[in-house]
């Protein structure tokens, strides 16, 4: 089950939260498109002609891509790999990008899910993440794209944005968001980066995290709305109604191999990992010019995979498989960790049963802290 990832590294303006790699000079764009179909062609072979299950365009905002370079695209990836009749084809946009037209182009196209990114439902939220569309944009956008025939949409929220103590506009957002019926829900804590400008605001003492435990009261009314209106979740940040989950992002989570395109793209064969430059300059010239990936190689030893899989098993509903860390990998999570396995079980942050390792949802809220104390030392392999 491979997976393609493209990174469409160009948005209107800067998110001041986001510390992803992206460019608001629009100028480059079809020459990223072209080093992209460049790319396809040096490495068609990594995933060792295994058939594509998901394709996906993130970013960056891929909504930005015009009709043609999206054809040039999907043109490229049918001519360079095998496609599953049934991929799962996901790109993401903003609200703002979704206009009627926009939707049509999409629509005839292989696209058959859309993640949007909305972030809120609040006017003064949005104008202080500095987002580029309205409040109205984010709802309209999600009825349009139903209108237009697309079933399948995620939708983007976060939380934990300062308000004062007052939780009414998660919940507010909440409401807003199951009102739309969509069956995916991607839900994340506002998180401030060090190069964002919330960072540099924060270091000047004009931005204010919100405290934890503001941000954990908001986690457990996101867990509650999403029981209540019948939404699985499959993974910390990701809800979704029965049968709807991502099977782009489950892959990650499970593993499976992947190709990352693009400048800041990753990508993972199942050995090793590669890190695509995040420069969209060097990255053209070098594949266009050069005729070379610039990128670094990184080969992962069982203890590096281990760990991996820790990270982001935990995140998931399914958990820590420890049979599979002993039999593939050689490692005993058990014997290396036992008075830390049974803290976590005595103060009720995680279960252990059927050889399984879960997070409860309280262990969620300290998943990242919880991750780190059971990270393996490179000595533990056998």
């Amino acid at each position: 089950m491979a997976g393609l990832y493209l990174h469409i590294p160009f948005c209107k303006q800067a998110c001041h939260y986001c510390d992803f790699h992206f460019s608001t000079a629009l100028g480059r764009k079809q020459q990223v498109v072209q080093a992209l179909v460049r790319e396809m062609e040096l490495r068609r072979d990594y995933l060792g002609g295994e058939e594509l299950q998901t394709i996906y365009f993130g970013g960056g905002t891929p909504s930005l891509l015009t009709a043609a370079e999206l054809t040039t695209l999907f043109e490229a990836i049918y001519r360079n790999f095998s496609v599953a009749p049934e991929a799962e084809v996901t790109l993401e946009a903003n609200p703002d990008d979704l206009t009627p037209a926009k939707l049509h182009e999409l629509a005839a196209s292989p696209v058959n899910r859309l993640s949007i990114g909305l972030q809120s439902f609040h006017e003064p939220h949005l104008r202080r993440m500095n987002r580029a569309h309205s409040a109205e944009e984010s709802r309209r956008s999600v009825l349009t794209a139903q209108d237009a025939g697309f079933e399948n949409i995620s939708i983007d929220l976060i939380y934990g944005v300062p308000a004062d103590g007052d939780h009414t506009i998660w919940q507010q957002d909440l409401r807003a968001a199951v009102a739309l019926q969509v069956p995916h829900l991607s839900c994340y804590a506002l998180t401030i980066e060090p190069q964002t400008v919330f960072g540099r605001q924060q270091r000047k003492g004009l931005f204010r995290s919100a405290p934890d435990e503001f941000v954990a009261r908001q986690f457990e009314l996101l867990l509650e709305t999403a029981v209540e209106h019948g939404y699985e979740q499959y993974e910390i940040s990701n809800f979704a109604q029965p049968g709807r989950h991502s099977r782009h992002n489950s892959s990650y989570w499970q593993g499976v191999p992947y190709l990352g395109l693009g400048p800041s793209a990753h990508s993972f064969d199942g050995q090793s990992r590669q890190y695509t430059v995040a420069s969209n300059t060097q990255y053209v010239q070098a594949v266009l010019e050069r005729n070379e990936l610039p990128a670094t190689h990184e080969a992962l030893s069982p203890i590096d995979r281990a760990n991996e899989y820790l990270m982001t098993s935990l995140r998931t509903s399914a958990g820590c498989n420890l049979a599979y860390l002993r039999q593939h990998l050689g490692v005993d999570l058990v014997a290396q960790h036992p008075a830390y396995l049974q803290q976590l079980q005595h103060d009720g942050w995680a279960t252990l049963t059927d050889d399984t390792l879960r997070l409860t949802d309280r262990g969620k809220l300290l998943a990242d802290q919880i991750t780190l104390e059971l990270f393996l030392a490179p000595q533990v392999a056998k």
